[in-house]
């Protein structure tokens, strides 16, 4: 896919999150496979740990325990 001539392709950068890339996109891996989207945008993974590689699906989020929880608090009531 050739990108358009009028203007260049916007990618915006997202601390701890995907690339975010105007579309549509070719995307070539290491091993030179292709993957194609022509979505208008796409988010490509940067944390290896998409089960969609190279297209993310939101793994990179951290899961966090809630503060406060029962289980932390059992054994330390005085």
């Amino acid at each position: 896919m050739a990108a358009a001539a009028d203007r260049p392709r916007r990618v915006r950068v997202q601390r701890d999150g995907p690339l975010l890339i105007e579309g549509p996109v070719e995307v070539v891996d290491e091993h030179g496979e292709v993957t194609v989207s022509d979505r208008f945008e796409v988010a490509i993974c940067t944390c290896r740990r998409s089960r969609l590689y190279p297209w993310c699906d939101t793994s990179h989020r951290r899961r966090e325990r809630p503060t406060g929880s029962k289980a932390a608090d059992e054994g330390h009531h005085t």
